[in-house]
């Protein structure tokens, strides 16, 4: 723990910032792109080989607006965010049934900030509830919020804000923004460092860099971790991130896992624990985008290591973890989205003794895990797209993708049998 001290003492050069954040961040959000023409059909999509598999890629709609996430609606009807404010309803086909604004009173479009994830809840079917997170906020002072919304079959209705992360900052990068539900439908949402305050995620007083979990209604569960300071903010569940953008349940392995940026490499998969610090900016495998040394240790005591990490980064902007019959060959697998990499990675989970000898990037120890997470391919690469998001449908087990561009498609991942 000296070791902590005296990095969080060290000279404010030790955690310089470099100049050149659109590395992550991609170009900055143009105008609302126009309607995309009709969707492409079956007979017209290309069919590519994998090492495993073969798959069909079916553009269903063209022209949106850097989409961010996506939703399957029960009538399998599709709700599509773009980063500029604006939700996108369109039918399973994909054809534009609608195109509006949420009903957000403070949201702030610029850079990486706007719009994020759209989830519905566990229980859907029942109480019509889902879930925006976006930036609030104005250029001097912002940063994440969740808001939650009853849909009616055609927009949002009965808007609440459920959570504010705090304090508010200057600048439009690192957010978070992922949405995921624990078992006992609490809700989990992953947050950004706000990248010029990147010290700020080893400090529980603000939620900066954090994981956090409440209630659907808001309210801060009983069980939450208890963390050391006094002040600190009673919804975090993990803290110590960068920028995490990629939050699933495992429920074979009962765990919540992320992705998360690095800085120029030292991207990571972690397994959430409660309370536990993952780190950043005292370690990590990266360095500055300027190439300026960050933190010499990639390793301290008191600190959880990742299960995986990329270095080179690759960007991971998403995460999945598939079930389906589709491709049945992946049950388990996490399949994470990547911007900078321009393909989706599939990474495998093998005991130890069995994990294969030869791996182009790095496992992490997993702290003491009895396996490690291995790449076995990169898919879609023949896209050469920056991919922001992958969802598995619920029944059919087909994939979908969102590429990441002012003219971003929305491509359906099916098999050709």
């Amino acid at each position: 723990m000296k070791a902590l001290a005296r990095i969080l003492m060290a000279p404010a050069r030790l955690f310089s910032i470099g100049a050149t954040l659109l590395f992550m961040a991609g170009a900055s959000i143009s105008a609302v792109a126009q309607d995309a023409g009709a969707p492409q059909t079956e007979a017209e999509a290309e069919v590519y080989n994998t090492s495993e598999s073969a798959y069909r890629l079916t553009t269903l709609h063209e022209n949106l607006n850097f989409p961010w996430s996506l939703a399957v609606l029960p009538d399998n009807s599709l709700l599509v965010t773009e980063r500029n404010g604006t939700l996108v309803h369109l039918a399973p086909d994909g054809e534009l049934l609608s195109r509006f604004e949420p009903p957000i009173d403070d949201i702030w479009v610029d850079g990486q900030a706007g719009l994020f994830e759209v989830t519905l809840s566990p229980n859907f079917r029942n109480n019509q509830h889902l879930f925006l997170s976006y930036a609030c906020g104005t250029a001097n002072a912002n940063n994440t919020c969740l808001a939650k919304f009853t849909w009616n079959g055609e927009t949002l209705t009965d808007g609440q804000v459920i959570f504010r992360a705090l304090p508010a900052k200057r600048g439009s990068a690192h957010y978070g923004g992922r949405i995921a539900f624990m078992p006992d439908n609490t809700l989990l949402l992953t947050l950004g460092d706000g990248f010029d305050y990147r010290e700020d995620a080893q400090r529980v007083s603000n939620h900066l860099g954090a994981v956090v979990r409440i209630e659907q209604d808001g309210r801060i569960p009983t069980d939450n971790p208890i963390l050391t300071s006094r002040e600190s903010k009673a919804e975090i569940f993990t803290y110590g991130h960068r920028n995490v953008q990629g939050i699933a349940w495992h429920p074979e392995q009962q765990r919540m896992f992320i992705s998360e940026h690095g800085p120029r490499g030292g991207d990571e998969i972690n397994r959430l624990r409660s309370g536990a610090n993952y780190g950043w900016p005292l370690i990590t495998g990266g360095v500055d985008y300027t190439g300026a040394l960050i933190t010499p240790y990639q390793q301290l005591p008191g600190l959880t290591d990742p299960e995986f990490n990329w270095t080179p980064s690759i960007a991971p902007a998403g995460l999945a973890i598939y079930y389906g019959d589709m491709f049945s060959e992946w049950h388990g697998d996490l399949l994470v989205p990547a911007l900078a990499g321009k393909h989706v990675a599939r990474l495998r989970f093998y005991p130890n003794e069995q994990t294969p000898a030869v791996s182009p990037v790095t496992p992490g120890n997993g702290g003491g895990n009895s396996y490690n997470l291995q790449p076995e391919e990169r898919l879609f690469t023949e896209l050469n797209q920056r991919i922001r998001d992958i969802r598995v449908h619920p029944s059919t087990g087909a994939l979908y993708l969102l590429t990441d561009s002012a003219n971003g498609t929305l491509i359906k991942v099916t098999n050709r049998k």
